[in-house]
């Protein structure tokens, strides 16, 4: 081999290495509490925990400059996505609105979803809006707040199963699907048949959506997408079989931090590489991941159903009793289901200049059993995470930086807290 081509080889296999994230700094952080950590780190499996925190550095001109550090980071090894699969739903809804290229129709546009297929629902209202009926808009913010269901089977419905699945492509989300609607029992066929859709500017149609079907298939095969020893069937019978999710949705911790930053930091990114939003888009999505559910107006979130620490795992553990720190935001999105307890989080402290991203799993149940919503999420789980955000944070308040981050692009104006 020539030396010219052995020295570009080594260079190549050195930068690869490098952008590795380094396996040994939050392995040694969780050893070094174990008052905090002890009983996962002792757990035969670790409860499926894995863990992606990047650092953030700014340089002089205010450039995020990024380092990862992750713990059991492994994409083959699979867990359930729940919730979190409904960030990159919305932006794509978002970007599908902009691509349809029609004049009138925007996120506010009324949005009536009929029925073509077998399960499938209409929609003609929302109560939870301003003016009384479904939108696009309406739709995100339920998504970002609270993590609504309905909203994110409503936005698949609009983009389209092969839509989305076309995008996470283009975006290099190579370990990452989302072939079905949330908490409705969507499998087989019903995935791939997706609603007629009319969107109006008052009483004129301005857009119509036909009913899709998506043809093709989306094969992943990671280790431990057949779990456990039971489960219970649709009907609360036990079937004394494993958990089958093979047929599930599918997002990784990797791809989830990445869409997270995209999203953030879209000038970090090459231009056929950012979404297709506008500033507009951004703050909106800003403004509302980063939203506690009780300072929003219509959508109305009271308690005790809602609190303001609601879907915000990493930090404060979804704890209805936290106190909010003032300076302290977190954008972010969550998922819960089958056990599975996952937050992926940009975290800032406007106050003391820390910003940091947090992509996290972790996974109890002793029984074996799925579907059966027993499961150790208040003792295992959100302490878990909680705990794992507090502790970042407070590393990051010590950690020195040369240039202290402008931030002002994600300080909002919020209505008090009740």
């Amino acid at each position: 081999m020539k030396p010219y081509i052995t020295f570009l080889l080594l260079v190549i296999a050195i930068s690869s290495f490098a952008q590795q994230p380094d396996t040994v700094f939050l392995k040694e952080l969780l050893q070094s509490h174990p008052e905090l950590f002890s009983k996962i780190l002792s757990h035969p499996t670790q409860n499926e925990v894995q863990i992606l925190y990047t650092q953030i550095d700014r340089d002089k001109n205010n450039t995020p400059h990024f380092k990862s550090y992750s713990y059991r980071l492994n994409a083959k090894h699979y867990f359930y996505p729940a919730s979190t699969v409904k960030l990159p739903t919305a932006i794509f809804a978002l970007e599908k609105l902009h691509e349809l290229h029609v004049k009138g129709l925007t996120t506010r546009s009324t949005m009536i979803t009929d029925s073509a297929f077998a399960k499938q629902t209409r929609v003609k209202t929302d109560t939870s809006s301003a003016n009384g009926l479904p939108s696009i808009e309406n739709y995100i913010k339920k998504i970002l707040l609270v993590s609504d269901n309905d909203a994110f089977n409503r936005l698949y419905e609009f983009v389209g199963r092969e839509e989305i699945n076309r995008k996470l492509k283009k975006y290099q989300l190579y370990h990452t699907r989302i072939v079905g609607r949330l908490a409705v029992g969507d499998a087989g066929e019903n995935t791939r048949h997706t609603n007629p859709i009319t969107f109006y500017d008052g009483n004129q149609v301005v857009y119509r959506k036909k009913a899709l079907y998506d043809s093709l298939n989306y094969p992943m095969r990671p280790d431990n997408m057949i779990m456990g020893k039971a489960y219970l069937d649709s009907s609360d019978r036990l079937v004394n079989k494993s958990f089958n999710l093979s047929e599930k949705n599918v997002y990784s911790i990797a791809d989830q931090q990445l869409v997270l930053k995209r999203l953030l930091f879209p000038q970090s990114f090459p231009t056929n590489q950012r979404y297709n939003l506008t500033s507009a888009d951004y703050a909106f999505i800003y403004r509302y991941m980063s939203t506690f559910p009780t300072e929003n107006i219509k959508p109305t979130y009271n308690r005790p159903d809602y609190f303001p620490a609601y879907c915000k795992f990493l930090y404060y553990g979804g704890d209805s009793s936290a106190v909010i720190e003032p300076n302290i935001r977190i954008f972010n999105k969550v998922g819960d289901s089958y056990g599975y307890d996952i937050d992926n989080a940009y975290i800032v402290d406007f106050k003391n200049h820390v910003e940091f991203l947090l992509t996290a799993v972790v996974q109890s149940n002793e029984d074996g059993v799925y579907n059966d919503n027993k499961y150790e999420y208040a003792t295992i789980c959100l302490p878990f995470l909680k705990n794992l955000g507090r502790v970042i944070y407070q590393y990051e308040l010590k950690r020195p930086k040369k240039h202290l981050p402008n931030l002002a692009q994600f300080q909002f104006n919020y209505s008090p807290i009740k």
